[in-house]
Order: C-alpha cells, then sequence, then structure tokens
C-alpha cells in the first residue's frame, strides 16, 4: 500500500506539469491585456507599457513560464497582478469557502442520494421506486442557476426563512481561524454564528447538492440490483435472514466501490465546479475568484486556482482509491 501510494504521489508531478502548461498556454492566448484591465480604458500606451514591463509581460512567453514553474517549486504561487497581494494567501479564504460549501453539499448529497438508491432497489418496480428514480430524474434534469434563483424566491424572499446571499450577515462580526466558518464558531463556542452561518449554507449546499444527489441515487440503485441478483444473497434469504440486514450489510457494502467512485469524481468537480452557485449566492468561493480574475485578465490568478483545484481534484481520486481497499480486502495494491 505505501509503494502504490508513493508510486501514484510521483505520478502527479507529470501531471500537474501537463496541467500547467496546458493553463499557462491557454490563459496568454485570452485576448485583452493584464495592463489595460488594470490601468482602465483611459490609460495612456506609456502607462500600459510601464506597467507591462513591471508585470514581465515583454519577456518571452517561454522565459514567463520558466518564472513560474521555478516559484511553482519554491511553493509560490506569484503575486495578483490587480493587488499585488500573495496569492497563496489571498487565495485561501476562498478555498476555505468553497471547500465548506462543498463538503456540506456532497454530505447531503450523499445521504439522500444513497437513501434513494437503496429504497429504489429495495422496493424495485414499485411505486416507491418510480417515485425515488422521478426525484432523481429531476434532480439530475434541473439547471443549478434555475433551482438556485427558485430557492432564493421562494425561501428568501416569499417565507423569509433563510437569507439569499453572503456566509454570514453583514452586521455579524467575527474573526475566523480557519475560514471555515461552522467549524471556527464551533471552535470559539461561538452559538450565534454557528447558527448564522449554518443559515446561509442551505439554500447554496441545497442546489449544489442536486445534481450529485441524483448521479449517486442511480448509481446506487443499479450497483445494488447488481450485488442482489448474486447467489448468496439469495442463500441469506432462503436462510431467513431479515430483509434490512440483507441490505444494509451484505448488499450495500458489496455495492459500495462504484458509488464511492461517483462520490470522489462529484467531490472534486465541486470543489472547482461551484462557480454558478457561487455567483448566484454571492459565495466568496474560489470559483468566482478564479471568474473575477478571468476578467480582469489576472493571469497568475487563473493560472494558480486551476492548478490548485486541479491538484485537489487528483488527490481527492488517489484517497479514493486507496479506500477501495479498506472496504474490498480482495484489493491489495501492495502485490500488484
Amino acid at each position: 500500500m505505501l509503494s502504490y501510494t508513493i508510486r501514484r504521489l510521483l505520478q502527479l508531478i507529470p501531471v500537474l506539469f501537463g496541467i500547467s502548461l496546458l493553463t499557462f498556454s491557454i490563459v496568454h492566448a485570452i485576448p485583452g491585456d493584464p495592463a489595460r484591465a488594470i490601468l482602465g480604458t483611459k490609460a495612456t500606451a506609456g502607462q500600459i507599457a510601464e506597467v507591462r514591463e513591471e508585470l514581465g509581460l515583454n519577456e518571452p512567453l517561454v522565459m514567463q513560464y520558466v518564472d513560474y514553474v521555478k516559484n511553482l517549486f519554491q511553493g509560490d504561487l506569484g503575486k495578483s497582478y490587480l493587488t499585488n497581494r500573495d496569492i497563496g494567501e489571498e487565495m485561501f479564504p476562498y478555498l476555505a469557502a468553497t471547500a465548506e460549501l462543498a463538503f456540506v453539499a456532497l454530505a447531503l448529497a450523499t445521504f439522500f442520494g444513497m437513501n434513494l438508491g437503496i429504497l429504489s432497489a429495495w422496493r424495485q418496480n414499485s411505486w416507491l421506486d418510480y417515485s425515488a428514480m422521478l426525484i432523481a430524474l429531476i434532480g439530475i434534469s434541473m439547471p443549478v442557476f434555475w433551482l438556485g434563483l427558485l430557492e432564493q424566491w421562494v425561501f428568501a424572499q416569499e417565507l423569509g426563512w433563510l437569507p439569499s446571499n453572503g456566509r454570514l450577515d453583514a452586521r455579524t462580526l467575527f474573526d475566523p481561524i480557519t475560514g471555515i466558518y461552522t467549524l471556527d464558531a464551533l471552535l470559539t463556542g461561538n452559538w450565534y454564528v454557528f447558527e448564522d452561518a449554518w443559515k446561509h449554507l442551505v439554500l447554496p449546499a441545497v442546489a449544489l447538492a442536486t445534481i450529485p444527489m441524483a448521479m449517486i441515487a442511480r448509481m446506487t440503485r443499479s450497483s445494488m440490483l447488481e450485488v442482489m441478483r448474486s447467489d448468496y444473497i439469495r442463500t441469506a434469504r432462503a436462510k431467513g435472514v431479515s430483509e434490512f440486514w440483507i441490505v444494509y450489510k451484505h448488499t450495500l457494502k458489496n455495492a459500495f466501490i462504484p458509488v464511492l467512485t461517483i462520490i470522489g469524481v462529484q467531490m472534486g468537480l465541486l470543489l472547482g465546479g461551484a462557480i454558478l452557485t457561487e455567483t448566484i449566492f454571492s459565495w466568496p468561493g474560489i470559483g468566482r475568484y478564479v471568474y473575477e480574475a478571468i476578467g480582469t485578465r489576472d493571469y497568475q490568478v487563473i493560472q494558480s486556482g486551476i492548478l490548485v483545484i486541479a491538484t485537489l481534484f487528483v488527490i481527492i481520486n488517489l484517497i479514493v482509491d486507496l479506500l477501495y481497499a479498506t472496504i474490498d480486502p480482495r484489493i491489495q495494491y501492495g502485490k500488484e
């Protein structure tokens, strides 16, 4: 297991190198000039040339990329063209906000998705099965931005139950520790902030969880049905084992690996693909951070943001691969 983990970690190097090269090439092919974006449309040609020289944009692209990679190997993501702040420090609060939203959304998607899938497989071809799959179909077909706007209209505007945007009430003063507000509120014992943070999390997390929930439900159902047709399940039923025990003890465990794959992929996608939800709910996450950087042609922020998201995606998939061996003892990476 250890040698497999080390080998997979070493494989990350060429993967991330390829991602950095591809991102750098695409970002510099985008029309627009960072210097003009910083100075505005009234800037003179001399002022633009001066800023380009200051930012190193007059250097050949090859040299710019070499400098970028050198900085990466030193753990330096560079500085934002717009704010002149270190990107690592500037990005961290945005990354923490997205991580909090993504984890809550994935928890909701996994809980409801798996239970819908289990219920559907357990009562195959019944009205429960059809209802569960109808919910999954609606979930996978519904655009996230439309659901988000619908939630805001119903629960924020009409009913007034939940806030429609942001992470905390504007009047709430709070000094975060990790950037994950619910966790920080627990660590500091601030129950008012804890309640306020959860209220702000509900609507964006539900909107973000809808599509992953539907995919997990469909995968759980098909995987469960395949296992439930196995001989050992028939034998268990013949021995009089309770249906609940058969479903949750014998079937679910063996059907979980493909579901785990979907959960891992969705977690990676949620971390990098929450930009629509973050925009609708004014959630200060990394998706919005990179999106706004695209508008200002802040090349360093775009490159570093995409690289960080890609790194997280690859690491999450590695963790999922390692969990396979924990769930299924037949999978032994060390004996490959």
